[in-house]
């Protein structure tokens, strides 16, 4: 897979695909991603990629020009699956977005800044758009690190153990069980006798019935 990131502040990008899952990804060859600065794109000697927006109002606005230069020059090297503008107004990222973008073979992810993209490029540029939440960033990048992290995990091949990323809490809109290790006793804390039984499918009940309870007392949205 491959991810391109059109970024006004790159430098946030520095580290975070540097390290653990998503370095592996990268030595293995199983993820690219490509940051892009959207000053490169800019049509003027200042390299202005904002400006102030129509009918007056607080805050810029960037510009359609850099984003359709930089999204058109991409476009013309390999098919894209999904540009995907990052936004607090989108559809919000959940596990099975996740799932779905995992089987994507080429992404771009724009960085939404300032006040936002002209809503031309929300109406011609992009196929989809997303949020990470109900909050407002600074800007896209933290949230195309938290995207790409997210996705990038599923990819087949890049956990050892792909049956971990399977039995992740919102797969299968269950909040995950608790998990212990050891010692098997500490500072008179237990770990739940069951768990030490080896008894495969005692414990296998065990776990659903932790998932459902904890699921029913802290997101009980999802058993809806």
């Amino acid at each position: 897979m491959r991810i391109d990131i059109i970024a006004v502040v790159p430098e946030l990008l520095d580290s975070p695909f540097q390290h653990s899952i998503l370095k592996r990804a990268a030595t293995k060859g199983l993820l690219e991603v490509v940051v892009h600065n959207l000053r490169d794109y800019a049509t003027n000697k200042h390299q202005q990629i904002d400006d102030y927006q129509f009918g007056g109002g607080a805050g810029m606005v960037l510009m359609i020009e850099p984003i359709d230069a930089c999204i058109s020059h991409l476009r013309q090297q390999r098919p894209y699956d999904e540009v995907i503008y990052l936004s607090p107004d989108g559809e919000l990222f959940t596990q099975k977005v996740a799932n779905r973008l995992s089987m994507c073979q080429n992404l771009i992810l724009l960085c939404g800044h300032y006040k936002g993209v002209d809503e031309r490029v929300r109406q011609h540029l992009v196929t989809r758009e997303l949020s990470i939440g109900d909050y407002v960033l600074s800007g896209g990048e933290l949230a195309a690190a938290i995207i790409v992290d997210a996705v990038g995990r599923l990819i087949p091949g890049v956990l050892n153990n792909e049956m971990s990323a399977l039995e992740d809490s919102f797969q299968d809109n269950l909040i995950a069980p608790p998990v212990y290790t050891r010692p098997a006793y500490y500072n008179d804390w237990d770990v739940p006798e069951i768990l030490l039984s080896g008894h495969t499918a005692n414990i296998e009940k065990w776990r659903m019935e932790q998932s459902l309870q904890r699921t029913q007392e802290r997101r009980p949205d999802l058993l809806k």
